[in-house]
């Protein structure tokens, strides 16, 4: 997580804010011409689209710069879907607003692809998405990291589109040293928003952060990004199931990778509400054997974390603030069957003595995976193409 600030990027367009949807070395597509045609095979995306545009089944496009969906319009990309992005000196990103929505559905052996024409960590700044859900951010809004687009609201159950079998690579694309890309960012987005099956791989920054909101995912999978894999703040109070996170040791990654899982309620304000909550079932997480944090759970969260195994850090399992203790003292935060290969370390007094009282609790410094593939065997609901 990088400390966010009230300045925003946004690309800097000479003939300002584009109307066009797409096009290509030899033609444009305008979107509102043919409102949910598709966009020719090997189109170049940008700009923005103010109605439904579609993104056929098997087709590779080009992303240049920033790719903006407008309240009212929905992005269609259908299964089998190859988006890379252009590596120059403008940073390229999808950025859902408001009122807006994605509709990326792959399958399991045909999924939804964006990468980039450099296949390294940083190069392309990932998918951003605006909803009407809750924030604790000040005044109960926030703007986007990138882009500069509104979030939060009091719909909890607002609906931003769906993701379904997507495989982000190469996200993180850094403005400075506290701006960077995620590989998707959800700031506000609401339950009526369907997540699933998304797999963030090697990217500079978080694989996926959530800023409040309160959109559930699920069999979502984050392979050697350099900072945090699950990132959240800002009260997201939604579940998590089925959630994988592998950190490649840095021997042979040739970077080293933060926490597996950091938590936060609100930096500024740890006594923020709605509080961060969220529940979170069925978690792998295996670090790359450095010192640093496993799940670090501080700044006011809250969570209730059910059959986890968490093993290759340093301090598996880390818990800070007062807040933070509390919720587990008193027991609003629960923590159940949960592997961790060292024991709990806390600044407050919610201690390692409290965590194994839970019976179905244990530390147990024999507990790795000697691999991705070996977690791949573990998890059936890991099977296709999509992930790598």
């Amino acid at each position: 997580m990088k400390t966010m600030k009230s300045k925003f990027y946004s690309l800097a367009l000479a003939a300002g804010m584009l109307t066009l949807t797409a096009c290509s070395d030899d033609n444009t597509n305008d979107s509102n011409n043919d409102k949910g045609n598709g966009i020719e095979n090997g189109s170049i995306l940008k700009g923005t689209i103010t109605e439904d545009v579609t993104l056929k089944a098997g087709n590779t496009y080009k992303l240049s710069g920033e790719y903006i969906v407008e309240a009212g319009a929905t992005l269609n990309i259908e299964e089998g879907v190859k988006i890379i992005s252009v590596y120059d000196n403008i940073v390229d990103y999808i950025l859902v607003k408001q009122g807006a929505k994605i509709n990326a559905v792959g399958t399991p052996d045909k999924p939804i692809v964006m990468t980039s024409e450099k296949e390294e960590p940083g190069a392309w700044g990932g998918i951003h998405i605006c909803g009407k859900a809750h924030t604790n951010a000040e005044g109960g809004k926030g703007s986007s990291e990138i882009g500069g687009a509104v979030y939060g609201g009091n719909d909890d159950a607002d609906n931003s589109g769906t993701l379904q079998y997507i495989r982000l690579e190469y996200t993180g694309f850094a403005f400075d040293e506290e701006h960077e890309a995620n590989g998707i960012s959800f700031y506000g987005v609401g339950n009526g928003t369907i997540v699933d099956h998304c797999e963030a791989y090697k990217g500079s920054d978080d694989g996926f952060e959530f800023f409040g909101g309160s959109v559930n995912v699920s069999n979502m999978v984050v392979v050697s990004c350099s900072d945090d894999s699950f990132d959240w703040t800002e009260g997201w109070n939604g579940k998590g199931t089925d959630l994988v996170a592998y950190q490649e040791a840095k021997a042979t990654l040739g970077y080293d990778c933060d926490c597996l899982i950091e938590a936060d309620n609100n930096e500024n304000d740890n006594a923020a509400t709605p509080v961060s909550h969220p529940v979170l079932k069925n978690l792998i997480l295996a670090g790359n054997g450095e010192s640093k944090q496993g799940i670090r759970l501080r700044r006011g969260t809250q969570a209730d974390i059910d059959n986890a195994k968490v093993c290759g850090k340093g301090q598996p399992l880390v818990v800070e603030s007062a807040l933070t203790n509390a919720a587990l003292k008193n027991g609003t935060s629960r923590l159940t069957n949960m592997t961790v290969t060292a024991a709990l370390k806390s600044d407050g007094d919610y201690t390692n003595d409290d965590f194994t009282a839970v019976t179905s609790n244990k530390v147990d410094a024999t507990l790795s995976y000697a691999s991705f593939d070996a977690i791949k065997a573990a998890c059936d609901w890991m099977k296709g193409n999509w992930i790598k």
